[in-house]
């Protein structure tokens, strides 16, 4: 059955990949020669440059038009991909074409979470690229339709100073999420159950500002014998790009890993299962309880088994760790965390144990998992079973209320 006609699809996962002139138009002149920018190498394709480093744009990160047999993860240029890959007027165009009405856009170049920049030698740089990225994701892409566009921002999360001064200003914007990483800890940076983050956190609650930990956003990307953070810490600005190392490694490296790409792709929800629980038994929900956390690209067939498996854990083990002794982890995990999926059919039969108030949809345009230009008629068919009650607030009345981003 068709979803009825009002309800409007909100993608709460979506991409954007940055055109050439993100940071040459933004930067102050004393950055532009080791800030980002769009190289054309002796292969003809278009990589960026940043400081020292190299970043190729890798295929899977802008596949939308293409068929899978034509997929791969060699980089890109711009004329291979559809102009609304970096478009955003045409983007719309193509989110008509898909009946979605409205996206929420992580980065590309970047990282999902920005750990490029937190990798740059110069933070001064790296400040400004966060702030130039904020700018062009916020007034540029998302002003150029504000009823289509989730503005999304990024954080300078090597100075919680700087990550609270920035979300300040992006929120005096408009933005409705920033992009978290999915552990911080593997970025060098205080854990989950830290209080460092205290500040950020008490800003989110004041502002209604909803914390996005999409998928590999912390660098580690489960699949691999060898992380491919740890075979080139400054490799690839998003997921598909850290496991693309493997493929660039030079003799006296580590070895390439023998396992194929797909079984990460198949584990990587396990990444926000960990950020999950993480969060649930961290402590810092019952000091932030009015704190979002939005699991960007992990699907939500997992939550139960997560919730489950915490609250068994809870009740052998709280008596002799620093562990909330009152509050049940699957009680913090259903008030704080909203899930997402594309196709997620255990998850959907299984949508009470989830809450059907915290479950919204991806289209992950232009991504390999996107099903774009049938998003549509795809989610329609995964909901033919639900109330439309529940289907509209899956489709678009949990992520308005989540990200505060009414209907105009």
């Amino acid at each position: 059955m068709p979803l009825q006609d009002h309800m409007q699809i909100i993608s709460v996962d979506d991409h954007l990949i940055e055109h050439p002139r993100v940071f040459t138009d933004r930067l102050p002149r004393k950055f532009l020669d080791q800030g980002p920018r769009i190289v054309e190498d002796d292969k003809g394709s278009h990589v960026w440059h940043m400081e020292d480093n190299v970043f190729p744009y890798i295929g899977l990160n802008a596949v939308a038009g293409k068929e899978p047999k034509d997929y791969g993860l060699e980089p890109l240029r711009f004329d291979d991909m559809i102009p609304g890959c970096y478009d955003p007027v045409e983007r719309v165009k193509d989110m008509d074409l898909d009946g979605v009405q409205a996206a929420c856009c992580f980065p590309s170049f970047p990282g999902f979470g920005g750990r490029v920049f937190h990798r740059a030698k110069d933070r001064d740089l790296a400040l400004a690229c966060v702030r130039a990225w904020n700018d062009f994701s916020i007034e540029e892409w998302c002003a150029s339709a504000p009823e289509r566009y989730v503005p999304l921002a990024l954080i300078p999360m090597w100075d919680i100073d700087l990550v609270v001064a920035e979300v300040r200003r992006v929120a005096a914007m408009g933005a409705r999420t920033i992009s978290f990483p999915d552990s911080p800890v593997p970025l060098g940076l205080p854990s989950f159950h830290s209080d460092y983050w205290g500040p950020l956190w008490d800003l989110c609650e004041d502002t209604g500002i909803a914390v996005s930990l999409h998928f590999g956003s912390g660098s580690f990307v489960p699949g691999f014998s060898a992380s491919a953070s740890a075979l080139a810490p400054n490799a690839g600005g998003s997921a598909y790009q850290s496991v693309s190392v493997r493929y660039n490694t030079e003799p006296g490296e580590a070895p390439k890993d023998e396992a194929p790409t797909a079984v990460s792709f198949v584990l990587y929800s396990t990444n926000l299962m960990w950020s999950t629980a993480d969060l649930a038994l961290s402590g810092q929900l019952q000091k932030h309880p009015r704190l979002k956390f939005m699991l960007s690209e992990g699907g939500i067939g997992w939550l139960p088994y997560i919730a489950e498996r915490a609250d068994a854990v809870w009740e052998r083990h709280r008596y002799y760790q620093p562990i909330d002794f009152d509050t049940r982890p699957s009680e913090l995990i259903k008030k704080h965390f909203w899930g997402c999926y594309i196709t997620d059919e255990f998850g959907i039969k299984n949508r009470h144990e989830i809450g059907v108030d915290r479950i919204c949809v991806e289209v992950d345009y232009p991504h390999s998992d996107s099903l774009w230009p049938n998003s549509r008629k795809v989610i329609a068919e995964s909901l033919a079973d639900v109330p439309d009650d529940e289907a509209h607030r899956i489709v678009e009345l949990n992520a308005r209320e989540v990200l505060n981003f009414p209907r105009v």
